[in-house]
């Protein structure tokens, strides 16, 4: 058998479907279903869209990723992204903070979605940051300061573009540019426009077909001392106010 083949069996299990019903859904014979569950032929294309619909997991999920390994309890359901976010927990069921190493940040483009590459990734966890998915991305080159080479940007998951705020920053996850940080300024039809903090870089335009993931900015992690011209950055002066509402937050809560 394949991994797809063991997946629909498996979903099909989890929707307390027969093999009849299921191939009626698809508008096919039982035989014919029961030879793609039985690993001894393939879908056509036309097929497996439908199948992934049906089940709402994405083709790449489908194909590539034995789902049994991992709970769909633990996984984010996404509306007009891909179909499953992985999530990793801890022992104690607190969702942990996943880092995209800086060497092979452009391999999060063909691993974001599966939950054995995102498994693999070092985790930490920060007692401030509770109530959504947060992950840990590095920062590249000079046009958000001060974060630079060596930083790391935390993201909080953001699930739907309608929720962007003019003037916050983001990661935007794209199939073009990768990982890039930046403020979001404004939406306009099919595209969004965002900016760079260092006036160097010109503002510029992002199709919203070429966006993978958004993640909110939530706090940074520098691994070197700031000079002194970075504490002028109000971007850092944003960060320091975030976190100390944050922490004024969990006190009141105590």
């Amino acid at each position: 058998m394949s991994i797809f083949s063991d997946n629909i069996r498996f979903l099909r299990g989890k929707k307390e479907k027969t093999q009849q019903e299921l191939a009626n859904t698809l508008k096919l014979t039982r035989s014919r279903y029961v030879s793609y569950e039985d690993g001894r032929s393939e879908p056509p294309i036309e097929i497996l869209i439908k199948i992934s619909k049906f089940f709402n997991i994405s083709i790449d999920l489908l194909v590539s990723v034995d789902i049994r390994k991992y709970p769909l309890e633990e996984m984010l359901k996404l509306p007009d992204n891909r179909i499953l976010l992985p999530v990793v927990v801890d022992q104690l069921g607190n969702n942990s903070i996943e880092i995209v190493p800086q060497k092979t940040s452009m391999g999060y483009l063909s691993g974001y979605s599966d939950p054995e590459y995102i498994e693999s990734l070092q985790r930490i966890s920060l007692p401030f940051l509770t109530h959504g998915k947060y992950r840990a991305f590095p920062a590249k080159g000079d046009s958000m300061p001060p974060f630079k080479d060596g930083s790391y940007i935390i993201g909080k998951y953001v699930e739907n573009i309608e929720d962007l705020k003019a003037h916050k920053s983001y990661v935007f996850v794209t199939l073009n540019e990768g990982i890039s940080y930046k403020r979001f300024i404004s939406r306009n039809n099919d595209v969004i426009h965002v900016s760079a903090d260092n006036s160097f870089y010109e503002s510029y335009d992002i199709p919203l077909g070429e966006i993978v993931e958004v993640w909110q900015y939530a706090s940074g992690i520098f691994p070197e001392d700031f000079g002194h011209d970075n504490f002028e950055n109000y971007n850092v002066k944003e960060m320091f106010l975030d976190l100390k509402k944050t922490i004024e937050n969990l006190q009141i809560k105590g």
